[in-house]
Order: C-alpha cells, then sequence, then structure tokens
C-alpha cells in the first residue's frame, strides 16, 4: 500500500479549565480587539481610496499598533489574515449577485468583546505529549514576565494519539459557547488502497438534490438535501429569536449549526466513496463548480430566483469536493474534476442539446431518442462520460430506463448515516 501525507483536524478538551480560563478568556478578547482595529483600518483606508488592503498589507501597517502586541505575532497575523479572508468572501458574494451579503462586521456585543478563536503556529506553541499539555505563547502586553505562557493539559479521543503524529501545524483555542477547546491541525501519513478498478462514476452536485452519482454499468442514485434544508429553517428561526446576533446563545446556536453541518458532508462523502468501493469504482468524475454563479456567455451572474441564490450562495460543493477527495485516495480511487458546461442540457443518450429538454425541475425529456431521465442524473451522467465515454456513441447498445428510476438516499439523524429511501409499491 502507497503512503499519503493528509491534514486532520483533532478537538481536545482542557482538563485544567478553571486554571486557564481566564488566560484563554484574555486572548480571545484581544484577539477580537484586533480584529475590531482591523476592520476599522480597511474602513478607512477604503474611503479614502476605496481599496481594501490585503492581509499583508494590513499586518505591516499595525505591527506597531498596541492592540498587535496583545497575541503572539503569528496570532495575529492569522487574526488579520482571517479578516482579509472574510472581505474576499463578501467580495465573492457581491460580484455574484447577493446583494443580501454584508461586509465583515466588527466583533462587539454590546460594550463587551467575544471570545475569539486564537490560532497558534509552531513558534507559538511547544507541545508535550508525554504528559498531554501544550504551552501556548501570550502577547507581551498580556505578559507580567517575560517567560509568561499558558499550559493547558489536554484530553484527546480515546482513538487518538498525537505522540505518534510527526507533524502538528497549528494549535487552535475555540470558544464553544459555554468552554474553551483545543483543535490541533496535523499533517498525517496514512496507508492508502491500491487503485480499485477501472469503473467510473459520474457525480453532479445540486441545490435541491446535493448529489446525483451516476455509475458506468447502468444504475443510479440520489442524495436530497432534506436533512440541511430542515435544518437552516430550525436554526434561523431559533436565531432570530435571539435578542442579539452575538448572545451567547445564537454563539452556541451558529456553533451547533456548522457542526451538524460538517458532520452531513463528512458523513455524505464517507458513504459515497464506501459505495464506490463496493461497486469496483476506480474513478470519480465530479463536475467543476468553480463557476457555477456566473453565466458561461456574458460572465454576469446567474438569477437563480430569490431562493435559488440564497441556497447558491451557501453551497459547500468546494468543501464537499475537497472531503471526498481525500477520502477516495486513501481507498485508492481518483477524482477528477471536469467542466460541467452544457452536461444540464444534453441527452446522455444520443448528445443532442436543447435547453428545451429540460422540461420541468427534476425532469429531462429528449424529444430526439425519446429519453426520459431525472435532471439531475442525467447530468451526472454527462459528467462521467467526459472521462469515459457512454458505449451507445460506439454502436453499443443499452437501457436507459435507469436514468428516471434511481435509488434515492436520506439522512436518518437518529442514526446519523444514510440509508436507501423504501419505494411505495401499489
Amino acid at each position: 500500500m502507497a503512503k499519503q501525507v493528509v491534514t486532520r483536524t483533532y478537538t481536545a478538551s482542557i482538563r485544567n479549565q478553571p486554571q486557564v480560563s481566564d488566560d484563554l478568556d484574555s486572548l480571545g478578547f484581544a484577539a477580537s480587539k484586533l480584529w475590531n482595529v482591523g476592520r476599522w483600518t480597511c474602513s478607512r483606508v477604503w474611503d479614502e481610496i476605496d481599496y481594501i488592503p490585503e492581509h499583508d498589507e494590513l499586518t505591516a501597517y499595525l505591527k506597531s499598533h498596541e492592540r498587535y502586541d496583545d497575541l503572539h505575532s503569528q496570532s495575529s497575523q492569522r487574526v488579520l489574515q482571517e479578516l482579509a479572508e472574510a472581505f474576499n468572501g463578501w467580495y465573492g458574494k457581491r460580484r455574484n449577485g447577493d446583494t443580501r451579503a454584508n461586509s465583515p462586521g466588527y466583533r462587539k456585543h454590546g460594550d463587551d468583546h467575544p471570545r475569539s478563536t486564537v490560532t497558534f503556529k509552531a513558534a507559538g506553541f511547544k507541545l508535550d505529549t508525554q504528559y498531554n499539555r501544550v504551552r501556548l505563547s501570550q502577547g507581551s502586553n498580556l505578559k507580567d514576565y517575560w517567560s509568561d505562557f499558558i499550559l493547558c493539559e489536554y484530553q484527546t479521543q480515546p482513538d487518538v494519539d498525537l505522540s505518534a503524529v510527526e507533524n502538528v501545524q497549528q494549535v487552535r483555542a475555540v470558544w464553544t459557547g459555554e468552554e474553551w477547546e483545543l483543535h490541533f491541525v496535523c499533517n498525517v501519513e496514512i496507508e492508502v488502497a491500491d487503485s480499485r478498478g477501472e469503473k467510473t462514476v459520474g457525480v453532479d452536485l445540486g441545490i435541491n438534490n446535493f448529489a446525483a452519482l451516476a455509475y458506468e454499468d447502468g444504475h443510479s442514485e440520489l442524495y436530497p438535501l432534506n436533512s440541511l434544508k430542515q435544518d437552516d429553517y430550525y436554526f434561523s428561526k431559533r436565531l432570530a429569536q435571539c435578542d442579539d446576533s452575538d448572545s451567547k446563545q445564537a454563539t452556541r446556536l451558529s456553533h451547533k449549526k456548522s457542526e451538524r453541518r460538517t458532520h452531513y458532508f463528512h458523513t455524505l462523502s464517507k458513504h459515497i466513496v464506501e459505495r464506490c468501493v463496493d461497486e469496483g469504482v476506480g474513478t470519480i468524475v465530479v463536475g467543476d463548480l468553480s463557476g457555477v454563479r456566473e453565466d458561461e456567455e456574458n460572465g454576469k451572474s446567474k438569477n437563480w430566483g430569490t431562493h435559488g441564490n440564497l441556497d447558491l450562495h451557501s453551497w459547500a460543493f468546494d468543501r464537499f469536493t475537497n472531503l471526498l477527495e481525500y477520502k477516495a485516495k486513501m481507498e485508492g480511487i481518483t477524482v477528477e474534476e471536469v467542466s460541467e458546461r452544457d452536461t444540464s442540457k444534453s441527452c446522455s443518450c444520443c448528445g443532442r442539446k436543447r435547453d428545451a429538454n429540460r422540461v420541468e425541475r427534476g425532469l429531462y425529456v429528449c424529444d430526439d431518442c425519446g429519453t426520459v431521465a431525472n435532471a439531475d442524473v442525467n447530468g451526472a451522467e454527462n459528467i462521467r462520460q467526459k472521462v469515459s465515454p457512454n458505449l451507445a456513441f460506439d454502436g453499443g447498445d443499452r437501457s436507459n430506463g435507469w436514468l428516471a428510476q434511481p435509488s434515492t438516499y436520506l439522512f436518518d439523524k437518529e442514526t446519523g448515516a444514510f440509508a436507501p429511501q423504501e419505494r411505495v409499491t401499489s
């Protein structure tokens, strides 16, 4: 078996929470203050010259500011980098037509600063895996003595052994809304299985069905977004009832929603890879969605309707594709990204391209060859054919009935897993 280096994040509780919480609070508050200084600086520069500075420019400008020395220099750099990334994300949404997107705001709850995540890079922490302790550096402003530091005693999950990890890249102190926890970001070398075979599967990522799969040997699967949409509705109502978006309750709700989305993406990507292993698939072909928000002809933002635009801009396809890729590599399966151009318009059986063939949401009918298909499955099959062409184009023949009758897998919140939806028979 081959070796592969992957990035993993391991969560750990802090066993001496009462002893270190005040110091961690100070760092969390300091990170929020520095963010606010950076946000104010960006606003002032924007007003003067209509330009938002990049994180390296912002860092160079604020190095002499007293708030910069509240944290270790690398931790301060990371706060300003996060601010720049937030502005870039906002710019992307506004360019793509999301008029409701707000620029990064100040981190305040009334007159108080909330506890922000603090990131410690290589020079900012020292790990002692023998005694399960990590030493975190403070900024010079928060030290009573030159050698002051925060010594956290941590506890990882039973199946995690940091002493076996050669390269811990970062340590993050994260406020959960109730207490602090540590996230260890590591480079881990794993064994990767040999190639599984030569079969292919196409994956079409969408707004209503998060994923549609079309296998080479003629069957298909759908993964609806039912649970994520239910979560969005539930948490939106709960957050609207909070007195303040920065309140402790709102922070806890946002954290819980994020955890559930993360679990969904991890579970789905793992499930798809396991299905590919069962089916002997060696290559997963995924549509490249980097330009999905832009019109192919004029480069302007597409209009998917009010709800469609909101769904599209919260679509985590990059995150999911990355998860799918590293999980597939572990099983010896290759992930290839291909252009999605015309995959929703073309018939996967005869190749004819016509907008009118997609007669309504979820249904594709080809008026040339008579194919009736689920529209997302038809798109997934077109994506797959970009790597492994349809046998029918070479004089072969195969039934296309499977295109219209995909198996449906639903996420079960009680078990935390995907299970096939039972078919109703008359």
